[in-house]
């Protein structure tokens, strides 16, 4: 926290130096009828053409270059596959503080670009007025890391122990890559992140409230994942190769394409990534009678795990030009994820006077072979140049998962001796789904600048476990009826929605959206000879609106209000009630009981400068919530975690992110959050009413040096806050990276040490009803990654596609992978 407050002295004492500096230069930059997004607009000094300062154009084209001193300038505009331009002169004086340039038209470039490069270098943090936007590659100290570690330091979001994903303290977020769920949630969501390099990335944009366009689910939002996809004519892509050291080591290596020549464009990427990791984790628990609340025993146990993963994935894709108005494309994609986890457990069992016991310890063996095929046929057509349009996809989604456990437990008297024969558990946990779905969106333009949105969603889903337990007694092994279960889950969402957007004046500008969503679902646990089967079957239709409201009080400030509500269903694997063993004692079981949580959100965010500095209050109220709840059985000694909808969540937070260019070779971004958790619920027949106060905050220092250096510090800090029936306590990490251009601009090596204080790892207690336990939890994340990309091109600019979206499913698909 030290070096964001030097950080933030610094920046208030440059911001009063520039108090005098009040110019302002705007323009729109456009190419055949249609604006550029991203292309570099540099001020230069009239007299020495010397580079004042380089922003990038937004969506619409729009750039905005604010608080420039008295003087005479140019603006000059670079885009890849388009020729130059250069401004006439003009000035900036105490009577005249504003100029905005004549529309610029660029020119395509009609020379071989082979050997030119043109760099536009994207600020690390864009604050869009729906969304934030995180540009990968403006990091350095993201050289290595995976995408799981890029969202642990981007704006808003926060990586608990497990891999789960929060928004703004929000659990229940959707994830989206390139515009399509990731079928996913859970521990396999966090495998699938942790097997996706950052090399692979270009964007993410996190909206905390979308618009009814994009589906219900997910009450704190939607994270889009963007991955790489060039816009240039002729063969053009990159490769990657990356090292990285922690514990143990971690490679990388990535390659992607894309050729366009005539009517075809063809693209790709594929990577593979070898990752070892450990965790250490420490767990103390108290067993008391639930009557007297008299201690009786005590738990302590230790377990070292070591993974090991291979990853491949592929993406292959072709969009075929008919016409200029028509486009239809294929996108297939998979990964093949082959793990093994062996965990060493040892429990350490004393009674009420602290004298030990016993001791059991515990072997486990994990391996899976986790495949993934995907395949989507996109439709898009353009009636005319008003924005008139329509497009559709048709998705499929399969995975197949093959899981196995081997558990050996021994048990010891506390002088080390053989107590007892011990006992094994052998595992065998298949795991298949199949998502099927369609959708189409209508775009029709109307009257004075408003626009009109439709469209619908019908999605199809089906998943089958089959655990299967054996027991092993008198080396023979005999079927565990009691620990295993085949359940089949089945469900139908059909959506309908309709948008509204106009820009009711200079000022004022709204945007009004309706969902309806219709649920469908059957889940059917199969019976066995110990067994009794069991089935429920649930419909049920709901209304999701949404509502942003605009208001332009100037060219400086900004202020939208707007609220949604959104669903959250629980995850297919969290309905399954199938046991997972930790060891003899500790074991995470689904619970086929849960229903969907419903939130409503309403924010006010204040935009100053363009989105500079960005504030917003925000309010949560989520009911049902679906959260991790722990259960101890002192006649047994037992302690599991299941899901249940346990409370109710009421969250107010205020969050700030700024952007401060402080000098030209220095750049400082700062997000930082606050937010007030109260849960109230009863759990285990225990009422419980907890407040928790929470700060979150994250901060990048950039700074550009000449031939090419560069170089990062970072850092991220979250408080202590509850989550739920968990109080966790702070951490945070500090990086450093460095970064040259080589090879003419083609090639950039980069070097981050990540953690090297060692100060991210977790701490956390959990105490209510008879449950008294706490967690201290380490894993190999201080880690010296370096990395080399090579980018080739030649061709000139394409338009870019739009990115397909889809919905929520693979958001919810968790099939219980730790790796």
């Amino acid at each position: 926290m030290l070096t964001a407050v030097i950080f933030l002295l610094a920046a208030f004492t440059s911001q009063a130096q520039e108090a005098a500096r009040n110019g302002q230069v705007s323009g729109v930059v456009s190419a055949n009828q249609k604006p550029i997004e991203s292309a570099a607009v540099s001020l230069l000094r009239a007299k020495d053409s010397s580079v004042i300062r380089t922003i990038a154009t937004d969506k619409a084209g729009h750039f905005e270059l604010q608080k420039i001193a008295n003087g005479k300038y140019l603006v000059r505009v670079q885009n890849v596959g388009f020729d130059q331009y250069l401004s006439n002169t003009f000035e900036i004086s105490t009577q005249k503080t504003t100029y905005t340039l004549p529309a610029i038209h660029l020119k395509a470039a009609d020379k071989d670009l082979g050997n030119v490069t043109v760099t536009s270098k994207r600020p690390l943090i864009e604050q869009k007025i729906d969304r934030t936007v995180v540009n990968v590659e403006a990091s350095i100290n993201n050289v290595g890391a995976t995408a799981l570690e890029v969202l642990e330091k981007s704006p808003g979001v926060t990586v608990d122990k497990d891999g789960n994903i929060s928004l703004k303290g929000k659990q229940g977020v959707t994830i989206l890559i390139d515009g399509k769920p990731s079928y996913l949630s859970g521990d396999d969501l966090a495998n699938l992140l942790r097997n996706m390099n950052a090399a692979q990335l270009d964007q993410i944009e996190i909206m905390t409230n979308p618009p009814a366009k994009y589906d219900a689910a997910g009450n704190a939002g939607v994270i889009n994942i963007k991955t790489k996809k060039t816009k240039i004519k002729g063969l053009n892509g990159s490769v990657t190769a990356g090292y990285g050291q922690g514990v143990y080591p971690k490679t990388n290596q990535s390659l992607n394409f894309n050729y366009r020549d005539g009517k075809w464009n063809l693209f790709g990427n594929y990577s593979f990534n070898y990752r070892e990791n450990f965790q250490s984790l420490d767990i103390s628990r108290n067993f008391t009678d639930s009557a007297t609340k008299q201690l009786l025993s005590i738990f302590n146990q230790s377990a070292v795990i070591n993974n090991i993963s291979r990853s491949h994935n592929l993406k292959l894709g072709a969009d075929f030009y008919a016409n200029k108005k028509t486009t239809v494309g294929i996108v297939l994609t998979g990964f093949d994820n082959i793990g093994t986890g062996i965990t060493k457990n040892t429990t350490y069992i004393y009674d009420n006077t602290n004298a030990l016991n016993s001791i059991t310890k515990a072997n486990s063996v994990a391996g899976n072979n986790w495949k993934n095929f995907s395949t989507n046929l996109n439709y898009r057509h353009v009636y005319d140049t008003l924005g008139r349009e329509l497009t559709a996809d048709l998705d499929y989604v399969g995975y197949d998962a093959r899981s196995t456990q081997l558990l050996a437990n021994n048990y010891f008297n506390a002088a080390g001796s053989s107590t007892q024969k011990g006992d094994t558990l052998n595992g065998n946990l298949p795991s298949n789904i199949s998502i099927y779905s369609a959708k189409a969106d209508y775009t029709h333009p109307l009257k004075k600048g408003a626009k009109l949105e439709l469209g619908f969603k019908v999605s199809y889903v089906q998943t089958d476990n089959n655990a299967q337990y054996d027991s092993v007694i008198n080396n023979q092994y005999v079927h565990d009826y009691n620990r295993s279960n085949h359940f089949i889950y089945k469900e139908n969402i059909n959506a309908l929605y309709v948008n509204f957007n106009k820009q009711l004046n200079k000022r004022w500008g709204m945007q009004l959206g309706l969902r309806v969503e219709n649920t469908q679902s059957k889940g059917n646990q199969l019976g066995n000879a110990y067994r009794t089967g069991s089935q429920f079957d649930t419909s049920y239709t709901q209304l999701f609106p949404t509502a942003y409201i605009s208001y332009q009080l100037n060219t400086k400030n900004q202020f939208v209000l707007n609220y949604g509500r959104r669903i959250q269903r629980p995850s297919y694997q969290d309905l399954n009630p199938f046991v997972q063993f930790i060891d003899r004692y500790t074991f995470q079981q689904g619970n086929p009981s849960l229903h969907p949580q419903f939130s409503h959100n309403i924010e006010l965010s204040h935009m100053f400068m363009g989105g500079a500095l960005t504030t917003t209050l925000n309010y949560t109220k989520v009911t049902d919530i679906i959260e991790d709840v722990i259960q101890q059985n002192a006649s047994t000694n037992e302690t599991f975690q299941t899901k249940s909808n346990i409370a109710q969540l009421d969250q107010f937070g205020i969050s700030m992110s700024a952007y401060l260019p402080l000098k030209k070779w220095w750049t400082f971004n700062l997000y930082s959050n606050v937010y007030r958790n109260r849960f109230r619920g009863t759990i285990n027949g225990t009422y419980i009413d907890v407040t928790g106060t929470t700060f979150v905050g994250n901060v990048t220092s950039s700074f550009k040096f000449n031939k090419g250096w560069g170089v990062e510090v970072s850092g991220f800090y979250r408080g202590s806050g509850i989550d739920g029936v968990i109080v966790s306590q702070p951490l945070g990490a500090i990086n450093f990276g460095a970064s040259k251009t080589v090879l003419k601009g083609k090639g950039t090596i980069r070097l981050s040490y990540r953690d090297p204080f060692r100060l991210q790892y977790f701490r956390g207690y959990s105490k209510y009803g008879n449950v008294d336990a706490s967690f201290i939890n380490h894993w190999d994340n201080t880690v010296i990654n370096m990395g080399f990309t090579y980018r080739f091109s030649k061709g000139k600019t394409n338009t870019p596609q739009r990115q397909r979206h889809s919905v929520d499913e693979q958001s919810r698909v968790n099939m219980g992978n730790n790796n």
